[in-house]
């Protein structure tokens, strides 16, 4: 098509559709407009599909037409940003080939590694050393391109030239990875999109952090790469972004039709909505009811309450489970993962650093130097993340997991990057005991090497025991028999994974249930009727954190039923799960007490603390009598006239924790 042609058919279609709106644009100084191709489409669709076979030549012959409409002053560097190309220009990332070179395409993906802002050269003026005159080169490529010769005739100097002057504008790469829901059993793929100009604003730039999803309207381009500096055959390729939009990353990307909202209402005022929903989470693995109902509860989660001094109160619900060998653990959880947009399934022994909170690693190449990379939890963002293997975390990412779990952020410093991700991510982590089976006698601490502060943070702990039991032995056989290999009527969910999805979703878009005086009084009373009966000698039964957690689950009880308001009924189903996790994991049996710090795997139970203190005393009594340096044998025989028993570990912690120090042989000293 002829450029003469092409310059006024674009005049007139911007002067028909969007004179006004330039006329603004000038006006407040925008660097750029949004223009929907569907309209240039509808105006002349042969420009229409030049554009998107040819546009490194439309693009700039467009940004010409700008410039003839009497439109008053405009920035230099104006654009016009092309959306709403057809369906199928939207490409998916793994499948760009050679023949989408020079080409517009649509890619969808969420922004794995990001770089810096950085000014780059567009245009560069050189001055001849030796008649003086000036030589303007546009620069289109990565490496700076200098005269070959001067352009005065009577000059033609090769040799000397300075760099006088350049025009400057602001650039970023990111890599643009594919959408999880696309990427079952494969690797994702990903590409390198260059971001210039007003595509780098603060707004945009925060819409491109890594985490966020994104779909990116651009020009396919090549770039030769380099082997040991020579030219290869093999070329890179990357996507030059001339339109970028935020892609909604909640729930609301799966379609709901009339007929599955008829249907969501339907089951939503069902009697047994609440058994259908847990008997539809992995039928193939047999019972687990509680542990089934509470990660129901977490899937349509609680509320995100913002305080008036902005601080948050996460809605997200958090689950640990710990359990014997064979007992569905990592089934269970990779089963759930699966039944929301996003969700993914991560084992704790194969994630690394950017695998599962995020780091800053280095790209010479593309980035220039030191970028952001996203992890699994902040891919998540606003869905759920099953983490396998929870003990087997690396140190570094557990310390990154104490803001994430309750701020709900990761928070990054390094090599002078600093940047907070979103990670509003619910965790269903699954946990093995270090002796290999469960021990419901020993502290949660004693056996899952899992720090303290992390394991307060789970809002649910349960522990899958495998107990020989011939009643259970027979039904679990029955089941995989029947469910297996007899007709597998017995395995189909009762509500198929499509329409759990699409509930969960309408659920948690358009239902903000709030809690009423009858639900806050129960979950009120039962709060504090476990508190009163901890003392200075009791132990503590339930924290803050717990009470949280019960309203939490209560909203999310709500939210099944689409109601408005929270319940007396939900709040008791949020008691009994509360009341079935403390039973398992913070039973004290020498009291028969609730001992919050057992479950919690604080460094001593209250039992232990009260342990402690006797064989305190009795250190104080022995410095009396024997010095400085006390017979380890006298404290041992001491402890157990007075009924402590386990006197010789607790020696050995308070060694450990620097309490106690052996000066000689048989013999111990108070530090």
């Amino acid at each position: 098509m002829d450029n003469a042609d092409l310059l006024e058919k674009f005049v007139d279609f911007l002067n028909e559709f969007y004179k006004d709106e330039l006329v603004k644009a000038a006006n407040e100084g925008k660097k750029s407009i949004d223009v929907d191709f569907l309209l240039l489409e509808k105006f002349d669709v042969g420009i229409a599909d030049y554009l998107l076979e040819n546009p490194t030549e439309s693009i700039p012959t467009i940004q010409k037409a700008v410039k003839q409409i009497d439109i008053g002053p405009i920035s230099e560097d104006f654009r016009i940003r092309f959306f709403n190309l057809p369906e199928n220009r939207n490409i998916r990332i793994r499948n760009v080939r050679s023949e989408h070179i020079g080409k517009m395409i649509v890619v969808d993906g969420f922004v794995k590694r990001a770089s810096e802002v950085r000014p780059e050269i567009s245009e560069a003026i050189f001055q001849c050393l030796d008649c003086g005159s000036n030589i303007t080169i546009i620069q289109t490529e990565r490496i700076m391109h200098v005269p070959v010769e001067c352009q005065n005739p009577a000059c033609r100097n090769r040799k000397a030239f300075k760099l006088v002057d350049q025009k400057l504008y602001d650039a970023r790469w990111v890599v643009v990875e594919e959408p999880f829901e696309i990427t079952t059993g494969e690797r994702p793929s990903d590409l390198r999109v260059y971001l210039k100009e007003d595509l780098t604003t603060p707004k945009l730039q925060n819409k491109t952090e890594p985490g966020n999803r994104i779909k990116v309207v651009g020009v396919l381009k090549e770039l030769p790469r380099r082997v040991k500096g020579s030219p290869s055959r093999q070329m890179e390729i990357y996507l030059e972004a001339n339109h970028v939009e935020s892609v909604e990353t909640e729930w609301e990307e799966l379609e709901i039709t009339p007929e599955n909202e008829q249907k969501i209402f339907e089951l939503s005022k069902d009697p047994e909505i609440y058994t259908k929903l847990t008997n539809s989470i992995a039928p193939g693995i047999y019972g687990l009811d509680d542990i089934k109902q509470s990660i129901t509860l977490q899937l349509f989660s609680g509320e995100t309450h913002v305080q008036k001094d902005r601080s948050r109160v996460r809605g997200d619900i958090h689950i640990l489970l710990v359990g014997d060998p064979s007992t569905a653990k990592s089934v269970l959880m990779k089963v759930v993962s699966g039944l929301i947009p996003r969700g993914r399934y991560v084992s704790g022994k194969g994630v690394t650093g950017a695998g599962l909170t995020a780091t800053v690693v280095k790209d010479e190449e593309f980035m220039g130097g030191w970028v952001l990379e996203a992890g699994a939890l902040v891919m998540t963002n606003r869905s759920m993340c099953a983490i396998d293997e929870f003990e087997k975390i690396e140190k570094t990412d557990q310390v990154a997991l104490h803001e994430m779990m309750e701020q709900q952020t990761i928070s990054i410093a390094k090599a002078n990057i600093v940047a907070t991700l979103p990670a509003m991510t619910a965790i269903l982590a699954g946990g093995n005991p270090k002796l290999g089976r469960f021990d419901p006698y020993l502290p949660i601490k004693e056996q899952i090497d899992i720090p303290e502060t992390i394991l307060s943070r789970f809002d649910l702990k349960f522990a899958l025991r495998d107990i020989p039991n011939l009643e259970t032995d027979t039904k679990i056989a029955e089941h995989i028999l029947s469910s297996r290999h007899f007709g597998g009527e017995d395995a189909t969910p009762i509500i198929d994974n499509e329409t759990f999805k699409k509930y969960v979703a309408y659920a948690r878009k358009n239902c903000r249930p709030k809690l009423s005086h009858e639900a806050a009084d129960e979950i009120k009373a039962f709060y504090l009727s476990l508190r009163e009966r901890s003392g200075e000698e009791s132990p503590i039964s339930i924290t803050p954190r717990q009470y949280e957690a019960l309203i939490r689950m209560a909203e999310a009880s709500a939210k099944i039923q689409l109601r408005d308001d929270v319940t007396k009924e939900d709040a008791l189903r949020s008691i009994n799960l509360m009341k079935a996790s403390l039973r398992q994991f913070g039973f004290e049996p020498e009291t028969g007490m609730i001992d919050i710090d057992r479950a919690e795997g604080a460094k001593a139970t209250a039992v232990q603390r009260s342990r402690i203190r006797v064989v305190l005393d009795i250190l104080d009594e022995l410095e009396k009598a024997f010095g400085k340096d006390i017979p380890f044998d006298e404290v041992i025989k001491r402890s157990r006239d007075q009924g402590v028993e386990g006197t010789d570990d607790i020696l050995k912690k308070m060694q450990q924790e620097g309490m106690l120090y052996s000066s000689k042989p048989g013999m111990i000293s108070k530090v």
